[in-house]
């Protein structure tokens, strides 16, 4: 006899692709009013089976059900006709259209055979309220940052009713004010009877939400436990194994600054930038969103313009805004959105790694192919990135591998001063010490390392310093010693000091989304 209050089961379910096996009996539920955490590594197989709820995949074995019925999901449409609503971490919304357009695509309200945009506007308004998000319903969805652009995905998802909301890693670009706030909206949702399967890797946010967890590894699911089970215990069923220091920082000699950057200044977004970086060294940079820290590195690595002020690798002043440049100086970027801007989704593994080394691999308009393969292969192996074969396609890599690939194509070009922009960002516990004992290799080999992230306890424990950024500009500077939770907020709520009035940031809204 079926359970009222289950609105959801997934049964013994199988799903592989070539070389690869996803899912391999895998049960899960979902009852009415409850938060469900999904948890496991990168390649685990949560991102599998959530798109199998969504329609994007069809199992190759085992059964659905909803409401105690066995029911088969061809699509999007079968999805939402059933109840269920996915917001995926990658934003599946138009550039083009307004807000309003998109929380109610191909379900805009019509009278008289027209659309009814005062109706759908009032509506989206009710939605974006619902969220806590102050946008308006007219306003291009390219005019927004990627915290708004994530709420304005929530709203979406609440417009369907949706009797199931699945959430693949919804707080991973959100300010801890947002995240409470995402919270609230939970809770409320989990009090309107609505089942929520929630996908995170913030452990620390499990207890905080959750009801029940279920650990998936190798594309099993290897145990269901209470929420409030300590986070070393769900650590071991993740990865088999404990992992005894999260942040496991290696302190390297020191040696002469390899980057400095003298008065770097891009007017109404940084000013007056100052800092450099020694070989051997993990610099890190905190602040709130919109402080201006991902417009800094990326105008260090050539990618943005600057006004005025300087960057220079071993004393040698690097041209401004030459990607080429910063390259050849010794400078890598691994960008904070790696499928956007550091990969080449449909590329394989082997051309992506090669993608910063082709040029110095080519002689006489000819690629060495066989040196590009074999140096792929190397550091493939090197960085343990799990995949069927260097012809795999990046896309179909989990997160953490991604990650490590887009970072070993630096390795690759002997990288001096590499700029790891939210390295860490939507992977899991095990992918991240391993991303955390590269760094420590880099600097072990006299590398420099600049580090943003908005995960503090991620910057505390890595960095060697602390660089606090508020309103483009660095508040204060902490050595890793006195650079504390209490300390590094203090700064990154401050006003800093500037000859000018207050009036000096004008960030737009583009911008203090984007600024890191």
């Amino acid at each position: 006899m079926s359970n009222p209050d289950e609105l959801l089961r997934i049964e013994g379910i199988r799903k592989t692709f070539p070389g690869v096996v996803a899912l391999d009996g895998v049960d899960f539920d979902l009852r009415r009013g409850e938060v469900h955490v999904l948890l496991g590594e990168n390649g685990a197989g949560k991102s599998t089976l959530i798109k199998m709820l969504s329609g994007a995949y069809r199992p190759d074995a085992g059964r659905i059900l909803a409401g105690g019925e066995e029911v088969r999901i061809h699509g999007a449409q079968d999805s939402e006709r059933l109840g269920i609503a996915t917001i995926y971490q990658e934003f599946n919304l138009v550039p083009d259209l307004t807000v309003a357009e998109n929380i109610f695509l191909g379900r805009q309200p019509r009278r008289f055979g027209m659309i009814d945009r005062k109706r759908m506007e009032a509506e989206a308004a009710v939605l974006l309220e619902r969220v806590g998000v102050n946008v308006s319903p007219r306003a291009r969805v390219r005019e927004l940052g990627i915290a708004r652009l994530q709420m304005v995905e929530i709203a979406k998802a609440l417009s369907l009713d949706a009797r199931v909301l699945i959430m693949d890693e919804p707080t991973a670009v959100l300010t801890s004010e947002e995240v409470e706030k995402l919270f609230g909206i939970v809770r409320r949702l989990r009090e309107d009877g609505v089942g929520i399967v929630f996908i995170t890797h913030h452990l620390e946010e499990i207890a905080a939400l959750g009801d029940r967890v279920t650990v998936l590894r190798d594309g099993r699911s290897v145990g269901q436990v209470p929420a409030s089970t300590p986070e070393d215990e769900l650590v071991r069923l993740m990865v088999g194994r404990s992992i005894e220091q999260q942040y496991p920082r290696e302190r390297a000699d020191t040696g002469a600054a390899l980057l400095s950057v003298e008065g770097l200044t891009r007017d109404g977004v940084f000013h007056d930038v100052s800092f450099e970086v020694r070989a051997g060294e993990v610099v890190g940079i905190a602040g709130l969103v919109g402080a201006g820290r991902t417009e800094v590195v990326r105008a260090v690595f050539g990618a943005d313009p600057y006004d005025r002020g300087s960057v220079s690798v071993e004393g040698a002043r690097v041209p401004r805004s030459d990607v080429n440049a910063a390259m050849a100086a010794g400078i890598g970027l691994v960008p904070e959105d790696r499928k956007g801007q550091g990969l080449v989704l449909d590329a394989s593994v082997e051309e992506n790694l090669g993608l910063v080394t082709m040029r110095s691999a080519t002689r006489a308009g000819l690629v060495d192919l066989k040196g590009q393969q074999a140096a792929a292969d190397r550091i493939a192996k090197q960085l343990g990135v799990r995949m069927a074969g260097l012809g795999q396609h990046v896309r179909t890599l989990s997160g953490g591998n991604q990650q490590k690939v887009v970072i070993g194509k630096w390795l690759l070009a002997n990288t001096r001063v590499l700029i790891l922009d939210e390295p860490t960002r939507g992977i899991d516990v095990g992918a991240k010490v391993e991303i955390y004992q590269l760094i420590n290799e880099l600097t072990a080999a006299g590398a420099a390392v600049l580090m943003i992230s908005s995960d503090l306890p991620e910057v505390l424990g890595m960095s060697d310093r602390v660089l606090v950024m508020a309103q483009g500009r660095i508040a204060g500077e902490l050595p890793a010693g006195e650079a504390t939770q209490d300390a590094v907020m203090a700064l990154a709520v401050s006003t800093p000091a500037t000859p000018a009035a207050s009036n000096t940031i004008a960030t737009t809204e583009s911008e203090a989304g984007r600024g890191r």
